[in-house]
């Protein structure tokens, strides 16, 4: 089992690093997802850079916050659960690939939070 904090580390620098990118090439993504508005991935950007700081710093407590780390699951929960509903609405309107990149993140969404819960789970044992 990977430790608690290394999965919120692994969580942060994967958030952070998607963060950056989508801001830094929101127009190619935005051809990639078959859309013109470079809006939504630069919000989405700032979102997940923001996450990734908290996230990070969530890590980094000595002991970690189990109440943190449930929020980071919250999160983690409800960034799938709307990726799902995204999908629903926005199929007729991304690229193929756009919707299969979306499902392939929140399916590694899930994974963090599947993975911190079972961490979570160890360090209260």
């Amino acid at each position: 089992m990977i430790p608690l904090t290394t999965t919120m580390q692994i969580n942060a620098i994967s958030s952070g690093a998607t963060g950056v990118l989508l801001i830094a090439l929101a127009k190619p993504v935005a051809g990639i997802f078959g859309v013109t508005q470079t809006a939504p991935f630069i919000f989405t950007g700032a979102f997940l850079a923001l996450f990734a700081a908290l996230v990070f710093m969530i890590s980094k407590g000595k002991p970690v916050n189990p109440g943190a780390v449930k929020f980071v699951i919250l999160l983690d929960t409800l960034w799938v659960a709307a990726s799902a509903v995204a999908l629903i609405f926005l199929f007729p309107v991304i690229s193929g690939l756009g919707s299969l990149l979306t499902a392939g993140v929140a399916l590694w969404v899930a994974a963090m939070a599947y993975l911190q819960k079972k961490g979570l789970q160890a360090i209260a044992a």
